[in-house]
């Protein structure tokens, strides 16, 4: 049997799938073979692999919009005990000035991957033959690609990280071998036909979204925020879809597959890194897998059943 773990993308939420991840991992001794990401689950998949929760948590526990942005396309405000979020205008108009082809740029995001995601845990997790991949938006072939650990260099699989944590526009735009790089989430939010087409046979999938939409969006006040909401309306449907062809594949081949979803909303910008909050999103995955598993449990005691 090939065990996967798959994490979808999902931004500060990714400290949500740090829980569940520890808990699967560390409670119910789950052993993977295979770790896909997208987007924030693209940056996990390295620490996860090798068994390194307590570093990863430290990451997701501690990061904030500095450790992320080197020019913040966001503006975030008190207002009446609640955060709102809007466009930083004079930052934006700087990166106009400047030629760049962005709102916002994540050069200090690029910095921090290398900073933890080290050559001597690249070179780890090729020696424990552990497959992993990270998912990545090819904006200029128009294609979703799937970068594994063993086909890369250390330099050039830090790249697919960052190129795959890259929410454009408002974060950098990678170039390389002559292409234009982002955000995998862009087509394939949840890879888990992927990791089934790798041979997986049993899939624990971590969905950073509930299961039913859950909230209706205020009215966009600006074409910043129009923009932010036209996105995640194409994303949540794009993750719906992948969810769909996920199951519909596991199912045509015989495939065991676990889907942890949010409970909640956990929020409605995932590009904003608030650490008291992410430290309460780690400890909350971790609760809901402990409780999900114990609820699978209850439903096979034979005093339940009778």
């Amino acid at each position: 049997m090939k065990k996967a773990l798959v994490i979808s993308g999902g931004g500060s939420k990714g400290a949500f799938a740090g829980g569940v991840a520890q808990y699967l991992l560390n409670n119910e001794g789950k052993e993977y073979d295979l770790f896909l990401g997208t987007s924030t689950g693209s940056l996990m998949v390295s620490h996860l692999s090798l068994g390194m929760l307590e570093e990863l948590k430290e990451l997701y526990t501690n990061v904030t919009q500095k450790s992320i942005f080197s020019n913040d396309p966001f503006t975030i405000k008190m207002v009446a005990g609640e955060k709102i979020i809007s466009i930083n205008h004079l930052n934006t108009l700087w990166n106009f000035i400047n030629g760049r082809k962005t709102f916002g740029e994540s050069k200090n995001l690029q910095k921090l991957i290398k900073t933890k995601i080290t050559l001597e845990m690249f070179e780890n997790i090729i020696a424990k033959d552990k497959e992993v991949l990270v998912t990545v938006s090819n904006l200029t072939t128009n294609q979703i690609e799937y970068k594994s650990i063993r086909d890369c260099s250390y330099n050039d699989f830090c790249d697919w990280i960052w190129a795959s944590c890259n929410y454009i526009p408002f974060m950098s735009l990678l170039e390389k071998e002559h292409c234009q790089y982002g955000d995998g989430g862009f087509g394939s939010l949840i890879p888990i036909r992927e990791a089934i087409l790798r041979g997986a046979t049993e899939i624990d999938a971590i969905i950073l979204d509930t299961e039913v939409i859950q909230t209706n969006r205020l009215p966009a006040k600006n074409p910043f925020s129009l923009l932010f909401d036209v996105f995640d309306f194409m994303l949540t449907h794009v993750e719906k879809h992948n969810i769909t062809i996920g199951k519909l594949a596991a199912t045509n081949k015989d495939v065991t597959l676990n889907l942890y979803y949010t409970p909640t909303v956990l929020t409605t910008n995932s590009l904003v890194f608030d650490q008291k909050l992410m430290r309460k999103w780690w400890d909350s995955g971790y609760e809901y897998a402990k409780s999900k598993h114990k609820s699978n449990m209850s439903e096979f005691r034979p005093d339940v059943l009778g």
